[in-house]
C-alpha cells in the first residue's frame, strides 16, 4: 500500500508535478510505450504516483500501483549493497584482488589485437579488485555491446544464459581476455554478476537466499525476486521491444522464463520488483543505510558508496566511456539515459556522460551544468534495460522511480526528460 501526501506539505508543486503525467501520457497515447508508472517521494513520503496505459496490451490489463516489472540493471545497486554489507563485516576489502575469491582471475590477459577467433594478448598491468568490479573499471564487458571482438566472444559463450550457473559464467570469463587493464577505463559489464558470485563464495549462500535473508525480507520488499510466483503472475507486466514508432511483445507474463526455475541468479539484472518495493530500497539509501527499525549499512558506508570513485574525481566521459550497440539489449541501464537526436528521431551511437561520475554500484551526478540536466551533485542513480530508472537525491531528500517495459532503454529520452520534469516541481 502506497499512501500519498499532499505535495505542497513536502515542498513540491502539485501543478508542476502534473507536468510529468502530461508529458509521459503522450508516450502512451502516441503508442510509443504500452504503459508506465512514475513515483516521486520527498522527505520520506510519496507526493506523486501516476499510472497510465497497459501492463499487458493483449489482455487489456492496466498498469497499477502494485504491477510487477522486470527491473533488469536496477538489480545492480542491490547487489552492490550486499557486497558492502560483507565489507562492513570484514569479510572482504575493496582493494582485495578478485582472485582471492576467484582463483581463475589470478593472471588475466588483456586483448591487444586480432579478432574473436585469433588474437594476441598482453599481461594486465595489475589484478582486478573488488572496487574495479563495483565501478565497472574491471576490464570486463557485455556481449551485446557489439563494439569489440571480446563482445563476440561473450556472445558465443552465452555467458548469462538462464540454464547456466554463476560458476559456469566465471569459468568462461577466466578463459577470456580483458578489454583493458583494470582501473584504466570504464566499461559497463558483467562485473556485477561476478560480484554476485563473490557474495556466494563469501557468504556460503546462493545469491537468491542471501538477498532474501539479508536485504529483501529485512526491508519488506515482498514482491522482489529472481522468479515470478504463479500466484502473482496476474500482476506481472508484459515486456515489449521498440518496433518503428511502436512496440511488439517479446515476453508474455504467463509464458515468461521468470515463471521457471532459475539456475543463474544474475546480480547484474535478474530481479523483478514493484514501485513500492523499490521505494523502500531507495529510502534506505536516503536514510544512510536504515529503514524503519532495520539498518543494513552504516552511514559512512552509504556515503562511500555514493561518492565518485573514478580516478582523479573524473567523469565517465573522461574514462573513455562509449555506449555503442545495435541490438535490443543496447539499453544497458545507464542512469541518465542515452542522449537522443530529436530531429532524426534516433539514439546516437555514442553517448558522452559529462559531469557524471560513478560510485560503488551506480552513477553519481557531479556537475549538473556539465551534464545539461536539472539535479543535485551527489545524486545516486541507475536504470534498467526495459527503460526503468531511479535516482535518490540526498540534498533534496527526494526519490524518483520510473517503471515501464520497453527495450531498449535508449528508445526515447525518458530519463533525461524525467530529471527535468521532477526537479522543476521543487517549490522550496
Amino acid at each position: 500500500m502506497i499512501d500519498l501526501t499532499r505535495p505542497e506539505s513536502l515542498g513540491l508543486s502539485s501543478t508542476r508535478l502534473n507536468c510529468i503525467a502530461d508529458h509521459f501520457d503522450r508516450y502512451v497515447d502516441e503508442g510509443k510505450i504500452p504503459g508506465y508508472l512514475v513515483l516521486v517521494a520527498r522527505r520520506g513520503k510519496v507526493a506523486f504516483l501516476h499510472c497510465r496505459g497497459l501492463r499487458d496490451v493483449d489482455a487489456g490489463l492496466p498498469v497499477e500501483k502494485d504491477t510487477i516489472f522486470r527491473i533488469y540493471s536496477m538489480t545492480k545497486p542491490i547487489t552492490s549493497v550486499g557486497v558492502m554489507m560483507l565489507f562492513e563485516r570484514g569479510l572482504l576489502q575493496l582493494d582485495d584482488p578478485a582472485s582471492e575469491f576467484i582463483p581463475g582471475f589470478k593472471q588475466l590477459e588483456v586483448f591487444e589485437s586480432g579478432n574473436a577467433e585469433s588474437y594476441l594478448t598482453v599481461p594486465a598491468t595489475r589484478e582486478m579488485t573488488i572496487r574495479d568490479l563495483l565501478t565497472h573499471t574491471s576490464g570486463l564487458t557485455y556481449g551485446h555491446m557489439r563494439a569489440h571482438p571480446i563482445d563476440a566472444m561473450y556472445r558465443d559463450r552465452d555467458l548469462l544464459a538462464a540454464d547456466k550457473s554463476l560458476a559456469d559464467m566465471i569459468g568462461h570469463l577466466s578463459q577470456l581476455p580483458l578489454l583493458f587493464s583494470p582501473g584504466t577505463r570504464w566499461s559497463y559489464s558483467v562485473a556485477t554478476d561476478v560480484l554476485g558470485y563473490v557474495i556466494e563464495v563469501v557468504s556460503g549462500q546462493s545469491l537468491d537466499r542471501f538477498f532474501t535473508d539479508e536485504i529483501l525480507e529485512p526491508l519488506g520488499m515482498v514482491d522482489t525476486a529472481f522468479t515470478m510466483s504463479p500466484e502473482k503472475v496476474d500482476r506481472f507486466a508484459a515486456n515489449y521491444e521498440r518496433e518503428g514508432d511502436g512496440f511488439r511483445l517479446i515476453d508474455k507474463p504467463d509464458e515468461s522464463a521468470y515463471l521457471k526455475g532459475v539456475k543463474l541468479f544474475s546480480g547484474g539484472g535478474g530481479l523483478v520488483s514493484t514501485a513500492g518495493d523499490y521505494l523502500r530500497f531507495c529510502q534506505m539509501l536516503l536514510n544512510k543505510g536504515a529503514l524503519d527499525a532495520v539498518r543494513l549499512l552504516g552511514r559512512k558506508t552509504v556515503e562511500l558508496m555514493t561518492s565518485n570513485h573514478l580516478p582523479g574525481n573524473c567523469d565517465l566521459s573522461s574514462m573513455g566511456y562509449v555506449l555503442t550497440s545495435e541490438t535490443r539489449s543496447q539499453g544497458i541501464g545507464v542512469g541518465l539515459g542515452a542522449r537522443y537526436n530529436l530531429r532524426s528521431g534516433g539514439a546516437r551511437s555514442e553517448t558522452r556522460h559529462d559531469g557524471v561520475g560513478f560510485g560503488l554500484g551506480g552513477a553519481v551526478l557531479l556537475d549538473p551544468a556539465a551534464a545539461h540536466i536539472l539535479g543535485s551533485p551527489g545524486e545516486f542513480a541507475w536504470g534498467g534495460a526495459a527503460s526503468t530508472a531511479f535516482w535518490v537525491d540526498p540534498k533534496e531528500q527526494m526519490t524518483v522511480i520510473f517503471l515501464t517495459q520497453l527495450m531498449p532503454s535508449s528508445s526515447y529520452p525518458i530519463r533525461r526528460a524525467l530529471r527535468v520534469l521532477a526537479n522543476q516541481a521543487i517549490a522550496d
